[in-house]
Protein backbone atom coordinates (compact mmCIF):
# COMPACT_ATOMS: atom_id res chain seq x y z
CA UNK A 1 0.00 0.00 0.00
CA UNK A 2 0.97 3.47 -0.47
CA UNK A 3 1.90 3.85 3.37
CA UNK A 4 5.21 1.56 2.58
CA UNK A 5 6.62 3.40 -0.34
CA UNK A 6 6.27 7.02 0.83
CA UNK A 7 8.29 9.12 3.19
CA UNK A 8 6.69 11.00 5.91
CA UNK A 9 8.88 13.45 6.85
CA UNK A 10 7.38 16.33 8.19
CA UNK A 11 9.25 19.43 9.88
CA UNK A 12 8.69 20.74 13.18
CA UNK A 13 8.52 24.25 11.90
CA UNK A 14 6.52 26.09 8.98
CA UNK A 15 8.74 26.95 5.75
CA UNK A 16 8.43 30.64 5.06
CA UNK A 17 6.17 29.85 1.87
CA UNK A 18 3.77 27.64 4.42
CA UNK A 19 4.15 30.20 6.96
CA UNK A 20 3.24 33.15 4.91
CA UNK A 21 -0.35 31.59 4.24
CA UNK A 22 -1.30 30.51 7.58
CA UNK A 23 -0.47 34.86 8.26
CA UNK A 24 -2.38 36.19 5.70
CA UNK A 25 -5.45 33.96 6.71
CA UNK A 26 -6.36 36.55 8.84
CA UNK A 27 -8.17 38.47 6.50
CA UNK A 28 -10.61 35.48 5.64
CA UNK A 29 -10.76 36.73 1.88
CA UNK A 30 -7.25 35.04 1.39
CA UNK A 31 -8.64 31.97 2.63
CA UNK A 32 -5.27 29.54 1.22
CA UNK A 33 -7.28 25.82 2.06
CA UNK A 34 -8.21 23.11 -0.21
CA UNK A 35 -11.11 21.22 -0.43
CA UNK A 36 -12.69 18.05 -2.37
CA UNK A 37 -15.55 15.92 -2.72
CA UNK A 38 -15.53 12.37 -3.83
CA UNK A 39 -18.19 11.60 -5.33
CA UNK A 40 -19.07 7.18 -4.96
CA UNK A 41 -21.40 4.52 -6.88
CA UNK A 42 -22.62 3.54 -3.36
CA UNK A 43 -23.17 5.10 -0.03
CA UNK A 44 -19.91 5.81 2.53
CA UNK A 45 -19.31 2.68 5.23
CA UNK A 46 -18.88 5.73 7.70
CA UNK A 47 -17.52 3.14 10.36
CA UNK A 48 -15.18 1.79 7.95
CA UNK A 49 -13.57 5.35 6.83
CA UNK A 50 -13.77 6.36 10.47
CA UNK A 51 -10.85 3.33 10.69
CA UNK A 52 -9.50 4.42 7.86
CA UNK A 53 -8.78 7.42 9.05
CA UNK A 54 -7.91 6.65 12.43
CA UNK A 55 -5.05 4.75 11.16
CA UNK A 56 -3.75 7.60 8.54
CA UNK A 57 -3.82 10.15 11.97
CA UNK A 58 -1.59 7.27 13.38
CA UNK A 59 0.60 7.42 10.54
CA UNK A 60 0.86 10.91 10.04
CA UNK A 61 1.73 13.59 12.94
CA UNK A 62 0.85 16.69 11.11
CA UNK A 63 -2.77 15.09 11.22
CA UNK A 64 -2.85 15.66 15.35
CA UNK A 65 -0.59 18.56 15.27
CA UNK A 66 -1.71 22.01 16.03
CA UNK A 67 -0.17 25.20 15.30
CA UNK A 68 1.72 27.52 17.90
CA UNK A 69 2.64 30.85 16.77
CA UNK A 70 6.86 32.19 17.15
CA UNK A 71 7.21 34.69 18.72
CA UNK A 72 6.69 37.75 16.99
CA UNK A 73 8.39 37.44 13.72
CA UNK A 74 11.79 35.88 14.76
CA UNK A 75 10.51 32.40 13.82
CA UNK A 76 8.23 30.70 11.83
CA UNK A 77 5.32 28.87 13.95
CA UNK A 78 5.83 25.27 15.11
CA UNK A 79 3.83 22.33 15.20
CA UNK A 80 3.25 20.19 17.86
CA UNK A 81 1.16 17.45 18.87
CA UNK A 82 -2.44 18.71 20.24
CA UNK A 83 -3.01 16.98 23.96
CA UNK A 84 -7.07 17.65 23.20
CA UNK A 85 -7.28 15.99 19.69
CA UNK A 86 -11.02 15.28 19.45
CA UNK A 87 -11.60 12.92 16.74
CA UNK A 88 -15.28 13.46 16.15
CA UNK A 89 -14.77 17.08 15.71
CA UNK A 90 -12.50 16.53 12.39
CA UNK A 91 -14.50 13.48 10.99
CA UNK A 92 -18.11 14.32 10.45
CA UNK A 93 -21.83 13.11 9.15
CA UNK A 94 -24.15 14.82 7.35
CA UNK A 95 -27.42 13.43 4.84
CA UNK A 96 -28.75 15.72 2.16
CA UNK A 97 -32.35 16.18 2.21
CA UNK A 98 -34.20 14.55 -0.65
CA UNK A 99 -34.00 13.95 -3.35
CA UNK A 100 -30.33 14.86 -2.80
CA UNK A 101 -29.57 16.10 -6.25
CA UNK A 102 -25.58 16.95 -7.37
CA UNK A 103 -27.00 20.23 -7.21
CA UNK A 104 -27.77 20.13 -3.17
CA UNK A 105 -24.48 18.35 -2.92
CA UNK A 106 -22.39 21.01 -4.67
CA UNK A 107 -24.33 23.61 -2.38
CA UNK A 108 -23.23 21.98 0.70
CA UNK A 109 -19.35 21.59 -0.47
CA UNK A 110 -19.41 25.15 -1.08
CA UNK A 111 -21.06 26.07 2.27
CA UNK A 112 -19.12 23.79 4.19
CA UNK A 113 -15.60 25.41 2.65
CA UNK A 114 -17.20 28.66 3.68
CA UNK A 115 -16.82 27.32 7.99
CA UNK A 116 -13.27 28.18 8.72
CA UNK A 117 -10.92 25.93 10.71
CA UNK A 118 -10.50 26.40 14.56
CA UNK A 119 -7.22 27.55 14.25
CA UNK A 120 -6.51 25.96 17.68
CA UNK A 121 -6.87 22.43 16.62
CA UNK A 122 -5.22 20.52 13.98
CA UNK A 123 -5.97 21.88 11.06
CA UNK A 124 -8.40 19.54 8.44
CA UNK A 125 -11.85 18.63 8.18
CA UNK A 126 -13.98 15.27 6.72
CA UNK A 127 -17.66 14.79 6.17
CA UNK A 128 -19.30 12.08 5.03
CA UNK A 129 -22.14 12.73 3.21
CA UNK A 130 -25.76 10.40 2.66
CA UNK A 131 -29.20 10.99 0.91
CA UNK A 132 -27.33 11.28 -2.68
CA UNK A 133 -29.87 10.03 -5.14
CA UNK A 134 -29.07 7.30 -7.04
CA UNK A 135 -27.73 5.57 -4.04
CA UNK A 136 -24.55 7.01 -4.19
CA UNK A 137 -22.30 8.23 -1.36
CA UNK A 138 -19.86 11.32 -1.16
CA UNK A 139 -16.60 12.31 0.75
CA UNK A 140 -15.71 16.39 1.19
CA UNK A 141 -12.19 16.90 2.62
CA UNK A 142 -10.86 20.22 3.84
CA UNK A 143 -6.86 20.47 4.35
CA UNK A 144 -5.07 24.13 5.28
CA UNK A 145 -2.37 24.61 2.59
CA UNK A 146 -0.02 24.79 5.45
CA UNK A 147 -0.25 21.40 5.80
CA UNK A 148 0.26 20.42 2.27
CA UNK A 149 -0.20 21.43 -1.90
CA UNK A 150 -2.34 19.62 -3.88
CA UNK A 151 0.15 16.74 -5.20
CA UNK A 152 0.54 16.33 -1.38
CA UNK A 153 -3.23 16.00 -0.55
CA UNK A 154 -3.48 13.25 -3.39
CA UNK A 155 -0.81 11.47 -1.66
CA UNK A 156 -2.26 11.41 1.90
CA UNK A 157 -5.60 10.50 0.30
CA UNK A 158 -4.15 6.97 -0.47
CA UNK A 159 -3.89 6.43 3.22
CA UNK A 160 -7.90 5.91 2.90
CA UNK A 161 -8.61 4.28 -0.36
CA UNK A 162 -8.71 1.24 -1.88
CA UNK A 163 -7.81 -0.49 -5.09
CA UNK A 164 -10.90 -3.21 -4.69
CA UNK A 165 -14.28 -2.78 -3.40
CA UNK A 166 -14.15 -5.92 -0.82
CA UNK A 167 -10.45 -4.46 0.07
CA UNK A 168 -9.52 -5.57 3.39
CA UNK A 169 -9.50 -2.04 5.82
CA UNK A 170 -6.78 -0.73 7.87
CA UNK A 171 -5.71 -2.11 10.96
CA UNK A 172 -7.57 -0.83 14.13
CA UNK A 173 -5.07 1.57 16.07
CA UNK A 174 -4.99 3.06 19.26
CA UNK A 175 -4.95 6.49 18.20
CA UNK A 176 -5.30 8.33 21.71
CA UNK A 177 -2.64 5.91 22.79
CA UNK A 178 0.04 7.10 20.04
CA UNK A 179 -0.79 10.89 20.26
CA UNK A 180 -0.37 10.49 24.53
CA UNK A 181 2.96 9.25 23.33
CA UNK A 182 3.65 12.04 21.37
CA UNK A 183 2.64 15.16 24.10
CA UNK A 184 4.51 13.08 26.33
CA UNK A 185 7.99 13.04 24.20
CA UNK A 186 7.28 16.46 23.53
CA UNK A 187 7.01 17.37 27.13
CA UNK A 188 10.06 16.04 27.91
CA UNK A 189 12.09 17.32 25.23
CA UNK A 190 10.38 21.07 26.67
CA UNK A 191 7.67 21.18 24.20
CA UNK A 192 5.01 20.43 26.25
CA UNK A 193 1.04 20.66 25.68
CA UNK A 194 -0.08 23.17 28.07
CA UNK A 195 -0.69 26.57 27.37
CA UNK A 196 2.40 27.99 29.44
CA UNK A 197 4.62 25.40 28.56
CA UNK A 198 3.90 25.93 24.44
CA UNK A 199 4.73 29.48 25.10
CA UNK A 200 8.14 29.55 26.31
CA UNK A 201 9.08 26.34 23.94
CA UNK A 202 8.02 28.75 21.31
CA UNK A 203 10.18 31.40 22.40
CA UNK A 204 13.00 29.39 23.01
CA UNK A 205 12.99 27.55 19.99
CA UNK A 206 12.04 31.19 17.83
CA UNK A 207 15.32 32.32 19.51
CA UNK A 208 17.00 29.42 18.28
CA UNK A 209 15.42 29.83 14.78
CA UNK A 210 16.20 33.47 14.55
CA UNK A 211 19.88 32.99 15.58
CA UNK A 212 20.54 30.33 12.98
CA UNK A 213 18.86 32.74 10.04
CA UNK A 214 21.09 35.28 11.35
CA UNK A 215 24.52 32.85 11.27
CA UNK A 216 23.22 31.85 7.60
CA UNK A 217 23.19 35.65 6.84
CA UNK A 218 26.75 36.60 8.53
CA UNK A 219 28.85 33.23 6.60
CA UNK A 220 27.44 34.62 3.43
CA UNK A 221 28.50 37.97 4.10
CA UNK A 222 31.85 36.81 5.83
CA UNK A 223 32.30 34.67 2.30
CA UNK A 224 32.00 37.51 0.48
CA UNK A 225 34.24 39.59 2.09
CA UNK A 226 36.82 36.58 1.72
CA UNK A 227 36.84 36.38 -1.77
CA UNK A 228 37.33 39.93 -2.30
CA UNK A 229 41.15 40.46 -2.09
CA UNK A 230 40.90 37.76 -4.51
CA UNK A 231 38.35 38.57 -7.08
CA UNK A 232 36.91 41.72 -6.58
CA UNK A 233 34.43 41.42 -9.51
CA UNK A 234 32.95 38.74 -8.08
CA UNK A 235 31.09 39.77 -5.35
CA UNK A 236 29.26 42.60 -7.71
CA UNK A 237 27.99 39.63 -10.26
CA UNK A 238 26.94 37.60 -7.48
CA UNK A 239 25.11 40.73 -6.12
CA UNK A 240 23.47 41.80 -9.83
CA UNK A 241 22.08 38.04 -9.93
CA UNK A 242 20.73 37.88 -7.13
CA UNK A 243 18.72 41.71 -7.63
CA UNK A 244 17.99 40.11 -10.98
CA UNK A 245 16.67 36.82 -10.04
CA UNK A 246 14.43 38.89 -6.96
CA UNK A 247 13.34 41.29 -9.53
CA UNK A 248 12.63 38.59 -11.78
CA UNK A 249 10.51 36.85 -8.98
CA UNK A 250 8.37 40.24 -8.14
CA UNK A 251 7.31 40.94 -11.02
CA UNK A 252 6.60 37.52 -11.64
CA UNK A 253 4.38 36.82 -8.77
CA UNK A 254 3.17 40.99 -9.40
CA UNK A 255 2.33 40.74 -12.92
CA UNK A 256 4.48 43.91 -13.71
CA UNK A 257 5.48 42.44 -16.99
CA UNK A 258 1.60 42.33 -18.38
CA UNK A 259 2.00 44.05 -21.99
CA UNK A 260 -1.36 45.74 -21.30
CA UNK A 261 -3.29 46.28 -18.11
CA UNK A 262 -6.04 43.89 -19.09
CA UNK A 263 -8.21 42.02 -17.03
CA UNK A 264 -12.31 42.08 -16.64
CA UNK A 265 -14.34 45.36 -15.46
CA UNK A 266 -17.28 42.65 -15.07
CA UNK A 267 -15.31 40.89 -12.96
CA UNK A 268 -13.78 43.35 -10.51
CA UNK A 269 -16.14 42.82 -7.49
CA UNK A 270 -15.31 40.52 -5.12
CA UNK A 271 -16.48 38.50 -2.15
CA UNK A 272 -16.09 35.81 0.23
CA UNK A 273 -19.05 33.58 -1.37
CA UNK A 274 -18.21 30.24 -2.90
CA UNK A 275 -20.31 28.97 -5.59
CA UNK A 276 -19.16 24.91 -7.12
CA UNK A 277 -19.43 23.39 -10.93
CA UNK A 278 -18.08 20.93 -12.49
CA UNK A 279 -17.41 19.31 -16.02
CA UNK A 280 -16.35 16.35 -16.95
CA UNK A 281 -13.78 15.48 -20.10
CA UNK A 282 -12.12 12.39 -21.30
CA UNK A 283 -8.44 13.04 -21.15
CA UNK A 284 -7.18 10.73 -24.36
CA UNK A 285 -9.18 13.03 -26.02
CA UNK A 286 -8.09 15.92 -24.94
CA UNK A 287 -4.50 14.68 -25.30
CA UNK A 288 -4.93 13.90 -28.25
CA UNK A 289 -6.40 17.15 -29.30
CA UNK A 290 -3.67 18.92 -27.39
CA UNK A 291 -1.19 16.80 -29.33
CA UNK A 292 -2.51 17.88 -32.51
CA UNK A 293 -1.66 21.73 -31.82
CA UNK A 294 1.44 20.40 -30.62
CA UNK A 295 1.18 21.11 -27.02
CA UNK A 296 0.25 19.64 -23.79
CA UNK A 297 -2.49 19.11 -21.31
CA UNK A 298 -1.98 22.22 -19.37
CA UNK A 299 -2.04 24.44 -22.95
CA UNK A 300 -4.82 23.09 -23.70
CA UNK A 301 -6.91 23.99 -20.08
CA UNK A 302 -5.57 27.55 -20.83
CA UNK A 303 -6.75 27.37 -24.12
CA UNK A 304 -10.01 26.40 -23.17
CA UNK A 305 -11.00 28.61 -19.85
CA UNK A 306 -9.19 32.04 -21.90
CA UNK A 307 -12.05 31.00 -24.53
CA UNK A 308 -14.62 30.12 -21.99
CA UNK A 309 -13.75 33.46 -20.35
CA UNK A 310 -14.30 35.43 -23.98
CA UNK A 311 -17.49 33.86 -24.47
CA UNK A 312 -19.24 34.78 -21.40
CA UNK A 313 -17.50 38.69 -21.89
CA UNK A 314 -18.69 38.61 -25.60
CA UNK A 315 -22.22 37.17 -25.04
CA UNK A 316 -22.53 40.60 -22.96
CA UNK A 317 -21.29 42.43 -25.14
CA UNK A 318 -18.03 43.60 -23.15
CA UNK A 319 -14.49 43.54 -24.28
CA UNK A 320 -11.65 42.22 -22.75
CA UNK A 321 -8.21 43.13 -24.36
CA UNK A 322 -6.36 40.63 -21.81
CA UNK A 323 -7.28 38.39 -19.48
CA UNK A 324 -4.64 37.98 -16.46
CA UNK A 325 -4.13 34.51 -14.98
CA UNK A 326 -2.13 32.45 -12.82
CA UNK A 327 -0.78 28.85 -12.72
CA UNK A 328 0.82 26.26 -10.49
CA UNK A 329 4.13 25.26 -11.06
CA UNK A 330 5.15 22.27 -9.23
CA UNK A 331 8.37 22.01 -7.98
CA UNK A 332 8.17 18.91 -5.93
CA UNK A 333 11.32 16.50 -6.98
CA UNK A 334 10.48 13.90 -3.74
CA UNK A 335 8.14 10.89 -3.14
CA UNK A 336 6.76 12.80 0.46
CA UNK A 337 3.15 12.42 1.15
CA UNK A 338 1.84 16.25 1.96
CA UNK A 339 4.13 19.50 2.35
CA UNK A 340 4.49 22.39 -0.38
CA UNK A 341 6.12 22.54 -3.37
CA UNK A 342 5.06 24.76 -5.80
CA UNK A 343 5.25 28.21 -6.86
CA UNK A 344 2.47 30.26 -8.73
CA UNK A 345 3.13 31.59 -12.10
CA UNK A 346 1.22 34.99 -13.67
CA UNK A 347 0.58 34.78 -17.32
CA UNK A 348 -1.27 37.09 -19.60
CA UNK A 349 -3.38 35.88 -22.57
CA UNK A 350 -4.94 37.56 -25.15
CA UNK A 351 -9.14 38.26 -24.69
CA UNK A 352 -10.77 39.85 -27.78
CA UNK A 353 -10.44 37.98 -30.90
CA UNK A 354 -11.90 38.11 -34.17
CA UNK A 355 -14.83 35.60 -35.09
CA UNK A 356 -12.53 34.65 -37.86
CA UNK A 357 -9.41 33.75 -35.58
CA UNK A 358 -9.57 29.84 -34.95
CA UNK A 359 -9.26 27.97 -31.99
CA UNK A 360 -5.70 26.60 -32.48
CA UNK A 361 -4.61 30.38 -32.99
CA UNK A 362 -6.08 30.79 -29.61
CA UNK A 363 -4.12 27.27 -28.24
CA UNK A 364 -0.97 28.70 -30.27
CA UNK A 365 -1.15 32.30 -28.46
CA UNK A 366 -1.53 30.79 -24.75
CA UNK A 367 1.34 27.74 -25.60
CA UNK A 368 3.63 31.14 -26.16
CA UNK A 369 2.84 32.91 -23.30
CA UNK A 370 2.85 30.21 -20.96
CA UNK A 371 6.11 28.95 -22.18
CA UNK A 372 7.51 32.55 -21.88
CA UNK A 373 6.20 32.39 -18.29
CA UNK A 374 7.56 28.88 -17.14
CA UNK A 375 11.32 30.35 -18.73
CA UNK A 376 10.77 33.73 -16.21
CA UNK A 377 9.69 31.76 -13.06
CA UNK A 378 12.35 29.14 -13.80
CA UNK A 379 14.77 32.27 -13.78
CA UNK A 380 13.18 34.14 -10.68
CA UNK A 381 14.48 33.94 -6.82
CA UNK A 382 12.79 31.13 -4.88
CA UNK A 383 9.57 31.99 -3.82
CA UNK A 384 10.55 30.49 -0.09
CA UNK A 385 12.85 33.37 -0.12
CA UNK A 386 10.26 36.42 -1.02
CA UNK A 387 8.23 34.52 1.29
CA UNK A 388 10.37 35.06 4.06
CA UNK A 389 10.95 38.92 3.71
CA UNK A 390 7.30 39.25 3.58
CA UNK A 391 6.96 37.72 6.93
CA UNK A 392 9.14 40.02 8.47
CA UNK A 393 6.26 42.58 7.44
CA UNK A 394 3.50 43.59 9.09
CA UNK A 395 0.53 41.54 8.33
CA UNK A 396 -2.29 44.12 7.15
CA UNK A 397 0.20 45.46 4.64
CA UNK A 398 1.53 41.66 3.58
CA UNK A 399 -2.60 41.23 3.37
CA UNK A 400 -3.54 44.26 1.76
CA UNK A 401 -0.73 43.65 -1.14
CA UNK A 402 -1.52 40.64 -1.47
CA UNK A 403 -5.61 41.64 -1.93
CA UNK A 404 -4.60 44.35 -4.37
CA UNK A 405 -2.54 41.64 -6.62
CA UNK A 406 -5.51 39.05 -5.98
CA UNK A 407 -7.50 42.13 -7.89
CA UNK A 408 -5.68 41.85 -10.76
CA UNK A 409 -6.03 38.53 -11.80
CA UNK A 410 -9.10 37.14 -13.74
CA UNK A 411 -8.67 33.40 -13.10
CA UNK A 412 -6.25 30.93 -11.41
CA UNK A 413 -5.74 27.32 -12.36
CA UNK A 414 -4.00 23.99 -11.37
CA UNK A 415 -3.73 20.83 -12.66
CA UNK A 416 -3.32 17.63 -11.02
CA UNK A 417 -2.27 13.90 -11.87
CA UNK A 418 -4.07 11.23 -9.86
CA UNK A 419 -4.70 7.74 -10.43
CA UNK A 420 -4.99 6.55 -14.11
CA UNK A 421 -7.27 3.38 -12.73
CA UNK A 422 -10.38 2.31 -10.21
CA UNK A 423 -10.19 3.76 -6.68
CA UNK A 424 -12.48 2.51 -3.86
CA UNK A 425 -13.26 3.69 -0.56
CA UNK A 426 -15.42 2.81 2.33
CA UNK A 427 -17.25 0.35 0.21
CA UNK A 428 -18.03 2.62 -3.13
CA UNK A 429 -16.26 3.13 -6.53
CA UNK A 430 -15.22 6.48 -6.73
CA UNK A 431 -17.13 8.08 -9.73
CA UNK A 432 -15.27 11.45 -9.95
CA UNK A 433 -12.87 14.19 -7.37
CA UNK A 434 -13.86 17.32 -7.89
CA UNK A 435 -11.90 19.80 -6.42
CA UNK A 436 -12.14 23.25 -4.80
CA UNK A 437 -9.07 25.28 -4.77
CA UNK A 438 -8.63 28.22 -2.84
CA UNK A 439 -9.64 31.47 -5.02
CA UNK A 440 -7.76 33.83 -2.63
CA UNK A 441 -9.20 37.10 -3.73
CA UNK A 442 -10.09 36.09 -7.11
CA UNK A 443 -13.14 35.03 -9.10
CA UNK A 444 -12.80 31.40 -9.96
CA UNK A 445 -10.00 28.87 -9.18
CA UNK A 446 -10.44 26.06 -11.80
CA UNK A 447 -8.41 22.95 -10.82
CA UNK A 448 -8.31 19.76 -12.42
CA UNK A 449 -7.57 16.28 -11.41
CA UNK A 450 -6.55 13.55 -13.73
CA UNK A 451 -8.51 10.16 -12.89
CA UNK A 452 -9.22 6.91 -14.38
CA UNK A 453 -9.43 8.61 -18.49
CA UNK A 454 -11.10 11.24 -17.30
CA UNK A 455 -10.60 14.90 -16.13
CA UNK A 456 -12.51 16.37 -13.34
CA UNK A 457 -12.66 20.23 -13.92
CA UNK A 458 -13.30 21.67 -10.56
CA UNK A 459 -15.01 25.27 -11.03
CA UNK A 460 -14.58 27.46 -7.68
CA UNK A 461 -16.69 30.58 -8.32
CA UNK A 462 -16.95 33.75 -6.44
CA UNK A 463 -20.70 34.27 -7.45
CA UNK A 464 -20.35 38.09 -6.76
CA UNK A 465 -17.88 38.68 -9.46
CA UNK A 466 -19.03 36.28 -11.90
CA UNK A 467 -23.20 36.38 -11.36
CA UNK A 468 -23.74 33.58 -13.58
CA UNK A 469 -21.73 30.92 -12.37
CA UNK A 470 -24.07 28.03 -14.33
CA UNK A 471 -23.17 30.24 -17.92
CA UNK A 472 -20.02 30.10 -17.26
CA UNK A 473 -19.69 26.27 -17.12
CA UNK A 474 -21.74 26.09 -20.17
CA UNK A 475 -19.20 28.49 -21.72
CA UNK A 476 -15.99 25.77 -20.38
CA UNK A 477 -18.01 22.78 -21.56
CA UNK A 478 -18.70 23.79 -24.93
CA UNK A 479 -14.77 25.48 -25.50
CA UNK A 480 -13.61 22.23 -24.25
CA UNK A 481 -16.56 20.39 -26.71
CA UNK A 482 -15.07 22.59 -29.55
CA UNK A 483 -11.41 21.96 -28.76
CA UNK A 484 -11.91 18.02 -28.92
CA UNK A 485 -13.35 18.34 -32.21
CA UNK A 486 -10.31 19.63 -33.55
CA UNK A 487 -9.26 15.87 -33.17
CA UNK A 488 -10.90 13.73 -35.98
CA UNK A 489 -12.15 10.49 -34.99
CA UNK A 490 -10.03 7.22 -36.64
CA UNK A 491 -11.70 6.63 -39.99
CA UNK A 492 -11.96 2.88 -40.87
CA UNK A 493 -9.36 1.86 -43.32
CA UNK A 494 -11.20 -0.81 -45.01
CA UNK A 495 -15.00 -1.20 -44.67
CA UNK A 496 -16.44 -4.61 -42.58
CA UNK A 497 -17.81 -7.10 -44.60
CA UNK A 498 -20.86 -8.72 -42.85
CA UNK A 499 -20.12 -12.28 -41.56
CA UNK A 500 -21.43 -15.15 -44.31
CA UNK A 501 -22.82 -18.07 -42.87
CA UNK A 502 -20.80 -21.32 -44.63
CA UNK A 503 -23.28 -23.83 -46.54
CA UNK A 504 -22.77 -26.89 -43.64
CA UNK A 505 -24.43 -30.00 -43.84
CA UNK A 506 -26.75 -31.60 -40.63
CA UNK A 507 -24.03 -34.35 -40.13
CA UNK A 508 -20.83 -31.70 -40.06
CA UNK A 509 -22.97 -29.04 -37.91
CA UNK A 510 -23.26 -31.87 -35.45
CA UNK A 511 -19.80 -32.95 -35.10
CA UNK A 512 -18.95 -29.08 -34.71
CA UNK A 513 -21.11 -28.97 -32.03
CA UNK A 514 -19.69 -32.43 -30.64
CA UNK A 515 -15.93 -30.57 -30.54
CA UNK A 516 -17.52 -27.68 -28.84
CA UNK A 517 -18.46 -29.69 -26.29
CA UNK A 518 -15.55 -31.31 -25.64
CA UNK A 519 -13.38 -27.77 -25.81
Amino acid sequence: MADRTRDYDFADRMSDHESLMWNIEKDPWLNPSGASLTILDAPVDREVFKRQIRFGVAKMPRLYQRVVPGIGRLATPAWMPDPEFDFDYHVRTVDLPTPGTDRQLFDLAAQLYAEPLDRTRPLWRFVTIGGLEGGRGAIWSLFHHAISDGIGQIRMAELYQQLSRDEAPRPEVDLEGVIAEAVKASSSKGLGGDIGSSFLAAARSSASQALRRNLDLTRKVAGWAAIVPADPARVPEAAVSAVTATKSTIEQLTSSTNEIPGGSELWAKRSRHRHLEYVQVPLDKLKAAAKDLDGSVNDALLAVLTEAAHRYHAQRDETVEAFNTSFIMSTRSDNNVGGNSFTPVPVQLTGNRDCSTSFADRFADVQAASEAARTRAMQGSSIGNLSGIANMLPTSVVTRTARAQAAKIDFATSNLRGAPFELFCAGGRVLATICMGPLAGTPVNITVLSYNGMLDVGLFIDPVAIDDPQDFRHHVASSFADLLALHPAKKKTRAAKKPTKPKTSAKATKKTAQKATKS
